[in-house]
């Protein structure tokens, strides 16, 4: 049986003449598809609705976006933070914990979705890479990215990790559009990949359960990411049997 497969969506304000929408660019949902997972688009919604929708989940991708407020860290907004739709914001950070507390199902954070495991675990994030790293020639992004196109850049997986287990190689390629990064580590996680600068690129959870959050787009490049999709979708599938 094909495992349901919940993915969080990004709002898009509303104006006097047109209404919020709820978003998801479909690159999420094909390499679900592809790894042969059926999507699941999860809209906000109270936590009675979302507990009866989580019973019948076998997994949940949390996808990238803008920026979490950073008072879930305790710091003020800085000047480049765009943030996130604050109905997004809130729901988000319920819709991770009650996936994390009530359930052992599989779980995959991309780029602001690995940000939300950090912050959500008691970890905070780097505001502004270029301001933390200013010698720093990586680029992890570029103004309008989403727009122009992404970056690619090298990173360096630990060995020993389940993301290295998946791809089964230290280095890889990949495509990235981010400002943002880990900088305090959340309860429970380690870090198991970085860039050359020492940027954290991804962190999974240090035990048994898969929940693995990388900070760059692998649906971007599904043919290089498949493994990590494939593996995904078996754990939601094994996660259901």
């Amino acid at each position: 049986m094909k495992p349901l497969i919940g993915v969080n969506v990004d709002i898009k304000p509303g104006t006097a003449e047109k209404p919020p929408e709820c978003s998801l660019q479909a690159p999420y949902i094909e390499a679900i598809q592809k790894s042969g997972g059926i999507p699941v688009l999860i809209p906000p919604m109270p936590d009675s609705d979302l507990a009866l929708i989580v019973e019948r989940l076998s997994g949940v991708v949390f996808v990238g976006g803008p920026d979490y407020h950073p008072a879930h860290y305790g710091e003020e907004i800085e000047e480049h933070t765009k943030m996130v739709d604050m109905l997004r914001d809130e729901f988000d950070f319920r819709f991770f914990q009650r996936v994390l507390e009530h359930t052992n199902m599989p779980t995959l954070g991309i780029c602001l979705g690995s940000q939300l495991f950090n912050v959500a675990l008691g970890g905070s994030l780097i505001q502004h890479i270029p301001h933390q790293f200013p010698e720093s020639n990586v680029e992890h992004s570029t103004e309008d990215g989403w727009k122009n196109g992404f970056n690619k850049h090298l990173v360096i997986l630990e060995e020993g990790s389940k993301l290295f287990e998946i791809y089964k190689k230290s280095e890889l390629n990949v495509t990235t559009s981010h400002h943002q990064a880990v900088k305090d580590v959340g309860d429970k996680l380690k870090v198991v990949a970085r860039a050359q600068d020492g940027v954290v690129e991804a962190v999974e959870l240090d035990d048994s359960r898969f929940l693995i959050g990388v900070q760059w787009h692998p649906e971007r490049e599904y043919e290089q990411s498949k493994c990590l999709f494939d593996e995904f979708v078996r754990a939601c599938a094994s996660h259901t049997a």
